[in-house]
């Protein structure tokens, strides 16, 4: 049963008592994603659950420049969790944070803002956004090599699946997180596994995937490996998605649904989807973030590549799962293309201003893809009028940074810090000479 989550100071200080908790980890994340935040001790906790804690934001990716660093962290109530496998002696608690200008306004670079921001906008449109991501990840033996521990595939159960028990481990963690599992399994490739969570909003679930990633390393590690969420670490086997299950209700009900529409699905429904596969492209560079996120998106390895829909077929963007009587809460859309080393908060920000924006203009959806796409001709594919997704992160970025409704949703100040960075590594990666290039070139030029 999921843990019933703080609502008050006086809850959050009654837990730390109950469970003896001596530290406290203030968590937040940077423009990447990636983890930050610092340690304050258990005296100190009333103060941050009153006026936040100060801390020097001038060395995070996105958010300050030295002359204007001082930035103050904001503990959000309901996200108090102690974590089970820091030390039984002296217990360490987390909170995900919202971060402030001394001024009192809230920081625009803040990637936890910017999703706050979107579903209020939603909110105001009266939905409320809900996910649920499948995020894969593979288990190697250390960060230094990608050579895979077992030869398992999809579903397979030990021998085979010899990461079974860390999974299971991980599972339970999440589990005393207050986190919700719905399943784990081996996935396609060797030494590749899954665990997906039970849908939740979309804020609650961006916490949730951060936490996820954080406790895959840090049980993978104790048992001396090493989870890494790269979205292609091993050339010539499948790599890793992140396929994020959505919908939108109004109150209580399943805004997808339509019990006579085609499909199952509602009119806002078809728009929304219709939103997404126009600005799949806008959104590549946030969905798919890294130089290595486009080395995945290749076809012949069940990872999306070309902009469309459908029902059953796998080979498309955006698949809708088949509707099962008396489950009409369950009416979603699966979106293919996000890989698991994104952004959660920006990749969900992203994904709703899209369907948002085709529910608004009340954009039309095209007819879904039935065939194997990978099996078309590019003049088949073109008569479809089924385009490609980009190719590498510089085209995406240079279409990003065209992109009214990605800055809309960012706000200036992170749209820019976003593009700037995403540019740095390309002109970083493009420097590199690659083994590739010393395997095939150097014997022969």
């Amino acid at each position: 049963m999921k843990k019933q989550k703080p609502k008050t100071k006086q809850e959050v200080m009654k837990l730390v008592k109950e469970n003896k908790v001596r530290y406290i980890r203030l968590c937040f994340t940077d423009v990447l994603g990636f983890l930050k935040g610092f340690t304050i001790t258990v005296d100190e906790l009333p103060r941050a659950l009153g006026d936040g804690m100060g801390f020097d934001g001038s060395s995070i990716e996105g958010f300050a420049r030295i002359e204007e660093s001082d930035m103050i962290a904001r503990p959000d109530l309901s996200t108090f969790a102690v974590l089970p496998w820091e030390s039984k002696e002296y217990p360490v608690a987390r909170m995900f944070c919202d971060i402030y200008m001394p001024n009192g306004k809230p920081f625009a670079g803040d990637p936890r803002y910017v999703l706050k921001k979107n579903l209020e906008y939603a909110a105001k449109l009266g939905f409320t956004y809900y996910v649920g991501p499948e995020l894969e990840y593979f288990y190697f033996n250390n960060p230094k090599n990608a050579i895979v521990l077992d030869r398992g595939g999809y579903f397979d159960l030990t021998p085979l699946d010899i990461a079974q028990d860390v999974r299971n481990e991980t599972v339970t963690a999440l589990e005393n997180l207050g986190i919700i599992v719905e399943y784990s399994h081996h996935e396609v490739a060797s030494s590749q596994h899954e665990i997906d969570l039970r849908y939740s909003d979309a804020l609650s679930m961006a916490d949730n995937v951060m936490t996820y990633r954080l406790v895959a390393k840090e049980i993978a590690q104790a048992r001396g490996l090493h989870a890494s969420f790269m979205p292609k670490p091993v050339f010539g086997i499948n790599g890793s998605g992140m396929h994020v299950h959505q919908s939108l209700f109004k109150g209580t009900a399943n805004a997808f649904f339509e019990k006579k529409g085609e499909y199952h699905l509602s009119k806002i429904a078809k728009q929304y989807i219709a939103g997404l596969l126009k600005h799949a492209p806008d959104i590549c560079s946030v969905t798919n973030q890294w130089v290595n996120s486009y080395k995945r998106l290749v076809p012949g390895y069940e990872a999306p590549v070309y902009i469309c829909w459908a029902q059953m077929n796998r080979s498309a963007l955006i698949r809708v799962p088949m509707y099962k009587p008396g489950k009409e809460k369950s009416t979603r859309i699966e979106y293919r293309v996000p890989d698991p080393a994104c952004n959660p908060y920006l990749a969900f920000s992203v994904m709703l201003a899209a369907g948002l924006e085709g529910i608004e203009k009340g954009y039309a959806l095209a007819e879904p893809a039935n065939d194997n796409i990978y099996h078309m001709t590019d003049e088949e594919r073109q008569r479809a009028k089924i385009n490609s997704l980009p190719e590498d992160l510089l085209e995406a970025i240079k279409i990003t940074e065209q992109s009214s409704l990605v800055k809309k949703a960012f706000g200036e100040e992170l749209f820019y810090y976003f593009i700037r960075n995403k540019k740095m590594e390309w002109d970083e990666y493009k420097a590199q000479v690659t083994q590739y290039e010393i395997d095939k070139y150097l014997p022969i030029l």
